[in-house]
């Protein structure tokens, strides 16, 4: 988590951009995405000459010439005019970064970076918000992402349309869970600025780097053929497409998309892993909305949408992890339950998370799950196991603060434990437990009600009443004392 300080420097720069003209919370992200993008690039440079320096080898694929020296940021930020500065960053780091992946359609980061406008207005602004990110600590990858993630709730319009930011370690649980392996094509159809995408890449890199960068067409299937991200926002597909970059993947298949659209209605038995957080709480217009989507599922709400196009688009034997609001478990539609007797009856539903309302705060207290299943196209569940997660390490009410690392403050390190032995040890727990397991025909007999609390069984405390009579005559013997006291005290006033 980034300190209290560290906000304050955000909250302060985010202050300047509104005080120098610029008032749309969107353009000041997109602003500041640019800045940090920068700044990150000229770090990774100076990593790229330490490691050459150590070895005394050529620097390895450097972000910068010797000629281009002057377009970093610890180079161009020491200038002392602040026109200068403007016109140095306006006019060539600014066309530079655009081109920074590649030209014409070579690089999807190039297509989404072709729109971009650098509209800091004066040099006066641009020196300023310059000084105050150069005092941000950029150094450490997770104070780097909960800053991004950070500045993201920040959008006055999160939360809107039910598009949340998904908090980084549920990101980060949803991965480990998954597991994701060298020739995995991995896909969030609804990917925003590619959190999912972006753990995915870190999981990769830490667990499977020598596979991934074993050959030169290991690390091109790496960078081009494993990532997959679709958004119609153009500037979160910017934001994404940066974000990818910085944590290493140089060409993934971002694109500008309308998953659910009749126009895309194509995309099938593509991916092998689908890790999602869709927007929820929607309506669409059933007229430009897939038809085989309808055809599975007969209904205008996004979130049953989103799961049918989940099934869609994944190969027989492709793995899913995604978030849905908790009605998708119990509600009661007609198409609320055909597409729970689907994933129960025809592929292979595995697990479900339920989460505590206060995950997604401060956008929204929604209660949600995490769904986690396997296309096979011709059924498979044995049984279902369930988590009931009660805490998360962060407080859940709007501050979000983090919590000691003591026993109840954080189910994360469990869950991560029990799912390992879902086919095992957790079949044997009682209902009364955390966790476990329910054997589909139970499911089934309950009409395909996913909800924890169908199944879960809550232990009542014994408690032990004296008997009636012992009551009455306690009674009794407190209405003669109070009878009593009020003789006393009508004595003392006569």
């Amino acid at each position: 988590m980034i300190t209290g300080t560290i906000k304050t420097k955000v909250d302060h720069i985010w202050n300047a951009f509104w005080s120098g003209g610029i008032s749309n919370p969107m353009e000041v992200i997109e602003q500041l995405t640019y800045l940090l993008f920068i700044k990150r690039l000229d770090d990774i440079q100076t990593l790229k000459e330490n490691k050459a320096n150590r070895t005394g080898k050529p620097v390895e694929n450097p972000i910068f010439t010797p000629e281009q020296r002057h377009l970093r940021w610890s180079v161009f930020k020491e200038l002392g005019d602040p026109a200068t500065m403007y016109k140095v960053v306006a006019e060539q780091v600014f066309p530079f970064i655009r081109n920074l992946g590649g030209s014409g359609d070579n690089s999807t980061y190039a297509q989404h970076m072709k729109d971009a406008r650098f509209t800091i207005p004066t040099p006066a602004l641009l020196a300023k918000v310059v000084d105050m990110v150069a005092d941000i600590p950029m150094e450490d990858r997770d104070t780097k992402g909960d800053l991004y993630e950070y500045m993201l709730g920040k959008i006055a319009t999160a939360g809107q349309n039910g598009q949340f930011r998904t908090p980084r370690h549920i990101i980060q649980l949803m991965v480990d869970l998954m597991e994701p392996k060298p020739g995995d094509t991995i896909c969030d159809p609804a990917c925003g600025s590619a959190g999912f995408l972006v753990a995915a890449a870190e999981y990769l890199q830490q667990h499977h780097a020598q596979s991934i960068y074993a050959s030169k067409e290991s690390t091109e299937q790496f960078n081009q053929d494993t990532f997959f991200g679709f958004d119609f926002d153009s500037t979160m597909l910017r934001i994404g497409s940066m974000n990818m970059l910085l944590h290493g993947v140089e060409n993934p298949q971002i694109e500008n998309r309308d998953s659910l659209s009749q126009s895309h209605a194509g995309v099938e038995d593509k991916f092998s892993l689908i890790l999602a957080n869709p927007p929820f709480a929607g309506s669409l217009d059933k007229e430009s909305t897939a038809k085989d989507l309808l055809a599975v599922v007969d209904t205008k709400k996004t979130e049953l949408l989103f799961l049918a196009l989940f099934l869609r688009i994944m190969k027989n034997g492709g793995r899913a992890a995604v978030i849905v609001p908790d009605g998708v478990l119990f509600g009661s539609s007609k198409a609320h339950k055909a597409l729970r007797k689907t994933l129960v009856e025809g592929h292979k539903l595995d697990g479900i998370i339920s989460m505590p309302s206060g995950v997604f705060k401060p956008y929204a207290g929604v209660s949600t799950a995490i769904l986690l299943f396997t296309k096979t196209s011709s059924g498979g569940t044995d049984h279902v196991w369930f988590y009931d997660m009660q805490a998360d390490g962060y407080s859940l009410d709007d501050k979000r603060n983090e919590l000691p690392e003591t026993e109840g403050n954080n189910d994360l390190p469990d869950i991560r434990m029990r799912w390992k032995q879902r086919n095992t040890g957790e079949k044997t727990r009682f209902r009364t437990e955390q966790s476990f397991c329910v054997p589909k025909q139970e499911i089934a007999d309950n009409g395909y009600d996913l909800s924890i609390n169908r199944y879960k069984e809550v232990v009542h405390e014994a408690v032990e009443y004296e008997a009636p009579s012992k009551l009455l005559a306690d009674l009794k013997k407190l209405e003669e004392e109070i009878m009593q006291g009020m003789d006393k005290l009508e004595g003392m006033l006569k």
